[in-house]
């Protein structure tokens, strides 16, 4: 564990007004300077969709195969894509990315992996759904906007991109709708519900990118216009808070840029069942498929043993003890953008989520947590308080970028919502001390 400074950047702040006593002006990790205020944007909500969105089923795929004698050094993801001309190479890509490639009976993830004459391939590729998009006047919750780019509050339970199994409600509808585009249809594959997309609880609550938990779209998949508004990062189904959307190819491409190269400002607060031992501290601990798991992910201790599995790094800062330290207020920020690193982390460090059940956030382990330190008259209310959470306790609560277009820093703050808040606050009801 390393002390770390959490200082802010210089920066426009943009805020979501709140009173001037409320509790989350204290907790921040810089001050507000109050440049600017964002107004609440909310669309009117509308009557059902006159038609269903339509899942359809493209391609399946297996592959055995050994590289000809004349061909030396290759890329892995190049000769499948010459062999298999009628499968696209973002789709070989994506199955090597999900570990589905062999090569010489070794698993491979590496799209850019180096095979020579006479290595044996296999490779398995991932089932291809064409889905249709189609706007929805859902309302959103807009913190900024301008003709370049959005940035949102995204609620908790709502899905990003539409998917086998969420076609519609999702984000994506939603700023269809609000921005004026027409239904689309864009691939995407049938992992997605357990690595692109999210789904269903515990079953398929993934994050959309199975390789960066918050790393953006890249370019390329807007090139064929399939997907408008561009999302350039994403947030799991289960967390709320800030997202930033594009509304053109270049704002989209630079925000990606920045995305890349971690020059984006974000940090997380979570409610944890126990507190850590450590006010301060930084996990380090790669992350890959759960290989008992495949619809989880997992702190990868042996590399040998988890070849899929990629670096990953968190810092964390307690901000408050709550309920004589069954739980903790946790400012999270990260170096890296694994799928699921902070609730991966949190479980890895032996203090998971409250409400992640996915990741051992159970309101089993939060009272195995609370009760010991509280007295027995308290002991129901607590019991209310954590069975009633119906996800995991996370909250982007600040994003700050330069703006492609203008060139400024801006910087926007938004509270967590009313489930986050009032476990919060119940929690501090028990006892809480603040931490320097």
């Amino acid at each position: 564990m390393h002390h770390l400074s959490f200082a802010p950047s210089p920066a426009l702040l943009l805020f979501r007004s709140s009173p001037p006593s409320h509790p989350w002006r204290q907790l921040l990790s810089f001050p507000f300077t109050k440049s600017g205020v964002a107004t609440r944007c909310l669309a009117s909500p509308s009557s059902s969709i006159g038609r269903s969105n339509e899942l359809e089923e493209v391609a399946r795929e297996e592959f055995k195969g050994r590289v000809q004698e004349d061909v030396g050094r290759i890329r892995l993801d190049l000769w499948l894509a010459r062999e298999i001309p009628y499968i696209s190479r973002g789709q070989v890509q994506s199955s090597i990315q999900r570990g589905l490639a062999r090569v010489n009976s070794q698993p491979v993830s590496k799209v850019s992996h180096v095979v020579r004459s006479g290595d044996h391939i296999e490779c398995k590729f991932v089932k291809i759904f064409v889905t249709e998009a189609v706007p929805e006047n859902i309302p959103l919750d807009i913190i900024y906007e301008d003709k370049y780019l959005i940035v949102l509050n995204k609620p908790a339970h709502m899905v990003v991109h539409p998917a086998p199994g969420h076609p519609s409600g999702t984000l994506v509808n939603a700023l269809l709708h609000h921005c004026g585009l027409p239904a689309v249809r864009y691939p995407c594959t049938s992992l997605s519900n357990t690595l692109i997309m999210q789904g269903e609880d515990n079953k398929q609550d993934v994050e959309e990118d199975f390789d960066d938990d918050e790393f953006p779209v890249t370019s390329d998949r807007l090139s064929n216009h399939s997907i408008r508004p561009g999302i350039v990062h994403r947030l799991d189904k289960g967390t709320s808070g800030l997202l930033v959307v594009a509304k053109d190819d270049y704002t989209h491409m630079q925000l990606c840029d920045q995305f890349k190269a971690r020059r984006v400002q974000r940090s997380y607060i979570s409610l944890t069942c126990g507190t850590p031992p450590t006010a301060v501290g930084r996990v380090q601990v790669p992350i890959g498929r759960d290989p008992k798991d495949r619809k989880k992910m997992a702190a990868i201790q042996n590399i040998a043993r988890g070849k899929t599995a990629r670096f990953a790094a968190s810092r964390f800062r307690i901000l408050e003890t709550l309920a004589g330290g069954g739980c903790a207020l946790v400012e999270w920020k990260l170096e890296t953008g694994r799928t699921h690193q902070i609730r991966v982390h949190a479980k890895y460090i032996g203090y998971p989520l409250l409400g992640d059940e996915l990741y051992g956030g159970t309101a089993g382990t939060a009272l195995s947590r609370l009760l010991p330190s509280l007295q027995s008259v308290n002991h129901g209310p607590v019991r209310k308080l954590t069975e009633g959470l119906q996800r995991p306790c996370l909250h982007a609560l600040t994003l700050g970028y330069k703006h492609p277009r203008t060139g400024q820093d801006q910087t926007f703050s938004c509270p967590p919502p009313a489930d986050f808040e009032g476990t919060w606050i119940g929690l501090r009801s028990f006892g809480w001390s603040k931490t320097n």
